[in-house]
């Protein structure tokens, strides 16, 4: 995928990793905002965040402060010293957001996900040169995603980034957003110079999740953190449950952990060698593995069998799975390996039941 990048240079100096943005999920109230503001300064926070306009999945819920909220964020530039950055989606949010000097603009999940709304940001960018960093739309689609930086860059926005904050699920699960780490990994190997920042607070959607997954983030390479942090969180007007104090949030950062060494040693190319070794092997057996379910196919055709046996399926599952486990592997893991193993076996069977 081919980008024209420059450096973010969020906070007009030299950064280092990670780079935090923090700051409340919503603009509230003046006092609110310069409380918060304040704390995070006192803590070395240079990139403050608060949210302007809040969609929202449902009516009747607290859609954000509007326009009256930047003149608040003019407060924190003039007398904190801090850069601004909220998130804009459409055309007279980023005309209003401009106008104010907003530092740096952020496109939320929900605005990436429909490509005629990103097309509007765009055009509305266009001869602008301020960072701009977009959010993971909020289904699985890292082809969407790629797409609406495409279109951000050829509006001729270059300094850009994107925050992964996870993904919608309708199941329950530990995350009210799963991570789906492999999304975010898949954009870096296409773009390796494309910053990535991670957003723990709607990953985990809980204050005791924002630790455990800011050192994920960081053990994965990620360049920054954006986390929600309010002054007084219990009382905060939106995702309360997911924000922290100024103070947690400076503790949490003191005990990262960052690894910043990436280059190869002898000892890693060896194991690395080794992977490379295993990983030719379970193609060649796959590949058998293939040859034997197109004999299979050949049985099931001269027998007017199903492609599909679905006892037979069931079986594979249940015990590959627990195979897996017992080789100290995650049980869901194994699964859709197997789900995708059998979903190529049954490709080859059709193959050959359909030929004459």
């Amino acid at each position: 995928m081919e980008l024209n990048l420059t450096p973010l240079n969020l906070t007009g100096e030299q950064e280092v990793r990670p780079v935090v943005i923090a700051g409340p999920c919503s603009a509230e109230t003046e006092e609110q905002v310069m409380n918060t503001a304040s704390g995070l300064a006192k803590k070395g926070v240079k990139l403050f965040r608060a949210g302007i306009w809040k969609p929202r999945t449902k009516p009747g819920g607290f859609e954000g402060i509007g326009e009256e909220g930047l003149a608040w964020m003019q407060r924190v530039q003039k007398e904190l010293h801090m850069k601004v950055c909220t998130e804009v989606a459409t055309h007279a949010h980023v005309e209003a957001a401009l106008k104010a000097g907003i530092d740096v603009l952020w496109i939320g999940a929900r605005t990436v996900a429909n490509p005629f709304a990103m097309q509007e940001i765009a055009d509305s960018l266009k001869g602008v040169d301020v960072p701009v960093l977009v959010k993971n739309p909020v289904n699985p689609d890292l082809e969407l995603w790629i797409g609406g930086l495409q279109r951000i860059n050829q509006a001729g926005i270059t300094r850009l980034g994107v925050i992964h904050r996870g993904f919608s699920t309708y199941e329950k699960k530990i995350y009210r957003n799963l991570p789906m780490w492999h999304i975010p990994i898949e954009l870096r190997r296409r773009c390796p110079n494309l910053p990535i920042i991670c957003d723990p607070s709607h990953i985990g959607g809980a204050r005791e999740l924002v630790a455990p997954l800011c050192q994920q983030a960081m053990d994965l390479g990620f360049d920054g953190l954006i986390i929600e942090s309010h002054c007084n969180p219990d009382a905060a007007w939106s995702d309360a449950k997911q924000q922290v104090t100024p103070d947690v949030l400076d503790f949490i950062l003191d005990k990262l952990v960052i690894r910043n060494i990436t280059e190869s040693t002898e000892s890693l190319d060896t194991l690395r060698q080794q992977i490379d070794e295993i990983d030719n092997s379970l193609i060649e057996l796959l590949a058998k593995r293939m040859r034997i379910s197109r004999e299979i196919g050949q049985y099931k055709k001269e027998h007017d069998m199903t492609v599909v046996q679905t006892m037979r399926y069931t079986e594979i599952l249940d015990k590959r799975g627990a195979q897996g486990v017992l080789c100290g592997m995650d049980a869901d893991f194994i699964k859709a390996v197997f789900e995708n193993i059998h979903e190529e076996s049954v490709r080859q069977q059709m193959d050959v039941m359909n030929k004459d």
